[in-house]
């Protein structure tokens, strides 16, 4: 008879007799060897780096504590790579024991952290006290400081591009921006972020601005900002669905776009969700017989759903069928819940990092702009949460041809074949890489791949000036040939020092028409300047 264990399963999960005895054996010769190192005073410091400061080496109980942590762990996680079962339920245990072990580290809390008692005495109790006053501060606002929040402000030093807001609908405002060059090229560029984020993560401060990028290369570039749904909002908005942004919110900035440039076709760029929306949009466009588009650029979107990493441990009929059965109709998915979710899938940088810091040490975060950005998160209409979740992660219907119907005309990817920039990011645990470069087996047409270095944000957020990271490139794939698999294409790709942005560029004027003369004015005589940007739709904060 086999040891099992159940951590909230209904059926329990079996480990082999013998594995889980060399498990125990193992166990017990290394908690041995721990307490002999530490009655001889020869234990080394841990390398994980909640232990590297002083204050642990020379506690010897607190260095000992922290070495028994480290052993737990790593049996624990021997356990469910023993597990009898399959590998989704497996996935959720080495989730479930990550959370467990990430929020029992002995730094987290006074008694156990060396660091944070030094730090006490040291201020005669004055870290405590401006800790707990951090807390009841981060209470009152219900979420965690991650930054100090008065160093930004929208349109004063951040997201302060110089444009203006041409068009609004009840789904976004679409700005358009200034030149800052004498010549701009013909064909423009539109811009689709994602949706369950603020837009100014392309627009940070003037040195790390995707968007002053652009332009600065001579692209006339227009960006949707999607409105954020208030619980208090009445006009209907609660109820929005997939159909709707794609028809209000994305082509019709493409529409809106071609008409202030005159052109037939724009190139058109989607980040995360955006891109997700934006190759949705383009394949319903294609399917009533329209070719808006000139160029798609991806930046680390997911089209084929098959493996989403990490998020795939919160996706299972019960879960998706309770979500619709709560917001289907209508209701908001609350930005807070979206941004405790991305939190806890690294918690402990995200999550546990700033308890120790904020509140056991009583120290204020310093002013980032991607942190200060991250705290601002934005509301979704119901329906299209639930749209979202059933079409792509649970049954992956984006990715059949035909697998999706909006307004009456089958969604078909296989449909663009327009030239496509496909990039990720190699330690992204939102997109994993692979699934991003999936993308080049679904579209047609000519495709280049990019890969690079850092995480989800970081990794595209990573302006040349400062020459920082690495990407690797390779041939393009020619337009009807068949995507290598990924393992092969990195094994031929060759890395590259610094910034894709460059390579962005060069590859984005090839497809962006002759130059001509900057326009004066900003908008046409049917879209006239609303406001400046970034707009009013971006200042508005969840509830």
């Amino acid at each position: 008879m086999s040891a099992s264990f159940n951590p909230s399963w209904p059926v329990p999960i079996n480990v082999a007799p013998q594995e889980l005895a060399q498990i125990q054996r193992d166990f017990l010769r290394e908690y041995a060897e721990i307490l002999q190192q530490a009655q001889i005073g020869t234990l080394p410091v841990p390398s994980d780096r909640r232990f590297q400061g002083d204050a642990w080496r020379q506690n010897p109980l607190a260095l000992m504590n922290a070495h028994l942590w480290v052993l737990s762990g790593r049996m624990m996680n021997r356990m469910v790579d023993a597990a009898q079962t399959s590998e989704a339920t497996r996935n959720r245990l080495r989730f479930s024991v990550m959370q467990w072990l990430e929020a029992t580290a002995p730094s987290n809390f006074l008694i156990t952290n060396p660091e944070v008692q030094r730090l006490v005495l040291e201020t005669s109790g004055q870290s405590l006290a401006k800790g707990m006053a951090n807390l009841l501060q981060d209470i009152g606002k219900g979420r965690m400081s991650q930054t100090d929040e008065t160093g930004f402000e929208l349109g004063r030093n951040i997201a302060v591009t110089p444009g203006a807001v041409v068009y609004q609908n009840a789904y976004m405002q679409l700005i358009q921006y200034a030149p800052q060059t004498p010549q701009v090229f013909a064909r423009p560029l539109v811009i689709v972020p994602p949706c369950i984020n603020k837009y100014y993560i392309l627009d940070l401060q003037p040195e790390n601005s995707f968007v002053r990028h652009a332009v600065e290369q001579g692209h006339t570039v227009f960006l949707v900002s999607w409105r954020n749904p208030l619980p208090n909002d009445t006009d209907g908005i609660d109820k929005a669905g997939w159909e709707d942004y794609l028809e209000e919110g994305v082509l019709q900035a493409i529409g809106v776009a071609r008409s202030i440039t005159r052109q037939e076709q724009v190139n058109a760029l989607g980040f995360c969700v955006g891109g997700t929306l934006l190759a949705s949009a383009i394949a319903l466009a294609q399917a009533r017989g329209e070719q808006p588009v000139a160029s798609l650029t991806l930046l680390t979107t997911l089209l084929d759903f098959s493996d989403t990493g990490v998020l795939n441990v919160f996706i299972d009929e019960l879960h998706v069928s309770m979500r619709e059965r709560q917001m289907a109709s209508g209701g908001l998915m609350s930005a807070r819940e979206l941004a405790t979710t991305f939190s806890f899938l690294r918690p402990g940088e995200l999550v546990w990092n700033y308890v120790v810091d904020n509140y056991l040490k009583g120290r204020t975060p310093p002013a980032f702009d991607l942190l200060f950005w991250n705290a601002d998160g934005t509301n979704l209409p119901g329906p299209f949460f639930a749209w979202y979740l059933r079409n792509t992660y649970l049954e992956n219907k984006l990715a059949q041809p035909g697998g999706v119907q909006v307004g009456g005309h089958a969604i078909d990817l296989r449909t663009l074949d327009m030239p496509a920039y496909v990039y990720a990011s190699r330690e992204d645990h939102i997109v994993p890489w692979q699934s991003a470069y999936a993308s080049c087996g679904l579209l047609s047409g000519e495709r280049r791949f990019v890969l690079g270095a850092s995480g989800h944000i970081a990794g595209v957020i990573n302006p040349p000036a400062k020459n920082r990271r690495s990407h690797w490139t390779a041939d393009n794939i020619a337009a009807g040939e068949a995507a290598a698999p990924a393992t092969e294409w990195l094994e031929t790709a060759e890395e590259l020092p610094g910034s894709w942005w460059p390579d962005w560029a060069q590859w984005l004027e090839t497809h962006a028409g002759a130059r001509r003369k900057a326009p004066a004015r900003l908008g046409d005589a049917r879209h006239r300047p609303i406001e400046d940007a970034p707009g009013s739709y971006v200042r508005e904060r969840a509830l």
